[in-house]
């Protein structure tokens, strides 16, 4: 280390952005996640008592993931060894466990291996740390925004503690806003900053459950907002917009956040809830989701879920579907709006998508039954020998163009696969059934 670095060092902390300096040093100035780390639970006895195992951390931006395992590095007598799998590689890794192997063999003193964002490694370099995770040269610690039982090695997860992170209440954030603003060590107590109560309120509210946000917006604004008379910097709700004008959208397309935000938006229609539907239209709007993958999912369910109570419903959503594509946005939200609320607000019969599940399952699982001679086709040569078609009643022909005859292979005779419900225009498909059937 030459001098420069050195001196970089020494000036890192006080350099460093706020959210980076108010990292709690220990679990007692750790704010939520009470869930995982209260006094009565498994993480904050092993942390207390030295005795981690390996672990996963996972969560959404700003819960504190980097935060538990710094406490960590504080709190253990074991060498703690840091990397972020966006810049590391596997000579980062391999350097790491020869350390290890060396101060395990020769000091009997363990090795703590914080990978922050590991989803990033692929699967080769998961692998890599496997054995030196079973054999106790190491301990994992991961963080990841990612599911872990998606994103990582299922063997490291077999090997490790998964912990998940929820985002911060407001209460929360309002804490570690307050203690920012006041403490001289840290954090910008010097500036002699004071913040009103909606101000306060409002930042806390416009985090969403993040605690960078929240400080990296009252930095802001104590760095640019000139002292008052009295001298002080005065944090009132104009600041506070001006530093968080845009409300943090938690929603990442290739993320957890992307398939519980969809999943919502489907459940609210199928439960007829327009208005939740709508809701969560425009935070996938918002987040910059594909308008056409937006559009499929209203496809889908105006079929599966509205079916024939509203056949309206499907024309609906793919005149939609094709109106978005020509036009795009912003106006495709209009349109996205109109298919959203029409199919949410219709009748509803998931009975087409149940019909042809259980003939799949006939198909698959039961014996195939041949095709009745009377349907088989007549009209190639030989035919009418075999006795194909002979006997075919074509139902035109009949009152009401409807005449009763076999149509299900002799095995499944009786069995009924579209039972039809009484929701909407469906009601007349299952009194049409109910009287041609008679």
């Amino acid at each position: 280390m030459d001098l420069f670095e050195y001196a970089r060092e020494l000036n890192k902390d006080k350099e460093s952005p706020l959210a980076g300096r108010m990292r709690p040093a220990t679990l007692d100035e750790v704010v939520g996640q009470e869930h995982i780390i209260g006094k009565d639970k498994l993480l904050y006895r092993a942390i207390k008592a030295d005795k981690i195992s390996s672990i996963i951390f996972y969560g959404p931006p700003g819960t504190g993931k980097t935060t538990l395992a710094k406490v960590i590095a504080n709190t253990t007598k074991a060498n703690f060894v840091q990397m972020n799998a966006t810049t590391s590689g596997k000579k980062d890794m391999q350097e790491a466990v020869a350390d290890a192997k060396e101060s395990l063999g020769m000091y009997q003193k363990k090795t703590i291996l914080f990978i922050d964002e590991i989803h990033r490694f692929n699967k080769a370099q998961q692998d890599y740390l496997l054995p030196f995770v079973e054999d106790g040269t190491i301990i994992l610690i991961g963080a990841t925004t990612e599911n872990p039982y998606f994103e990582v090695n299922q063997a490291l997860i077999s090997r490790s503690n998964v912990f998940e992170l929820h985002s911060l209440d407001k209460e929360d954030i309002k804490k570690l806003i307050v203690r920012a603003i006041t403490d001289d060590e840290k954090g910008m107590g010097i500036y002699g900053a004071t913040i009103t109560d909606d101000a306060l309120d409002f930042l806390s509210d416009m985090a969403e459950g993040d605690a960078r946000s929240a400080l990296n917006a009252i930095e802001l604004g104590i760095l640019t907002t000139e002292p008052a008379e009295d001298g002080k910097i005065h944090i009132d709700i104009d600041v506070a917009q001006e530093c968080i004008q845009r409300r943090v959208t938690k929603y990442d397309k290739d993320g957890d956040n992307h398939y519980d935000v969809i999943s919502a938006f489907i459940k609210s229609m199928r439960g007829s809830d327009p208005d939740a539907a709508i809701y969560y239209l425009a935070r996938m709007i918002d987040a910059g989701e594909s308008v056409t993958f937006i559009a499929r999912r209203i496809m889908i369910c105006a079929s599966e879920d509205v079916g024939n109570a509203d056949p309206q419903a499907l024309q609906v959503a793919v005149a939609a579907s094709q109106a978005v594509e020509r036009i795009g946005m912003p106006e495709a939200r209009i349109i996205l709006a109109q298919a959203v609320t029409y199919v949410a607000s219709a009748p509803k019969s998931n009975a087409a998508y149940m019909a042809v599940d259980q003939a799949l399952e006939s198909v698959r699982n039961h014996k195939i039954g041949a095709v009745p001679n009377h349907l088989r086709d007549a009209h190639y040569k030989g035919a009418a020998k075999l006795g194909h078609g002979i006997g075919y009643k074509y139902a035109h022909d009949y009152p009401d163009h409807y005449v009763k005859q076999q149509y299900l292979p002799d095995e499944l005779l009786g069995t009924t696969f579209y039972e039809p419900t009484e929701n909407g225009y469906e009601k007349n498909i299952k009194e049409y059934l109910e009287r041609i059937r008679k």
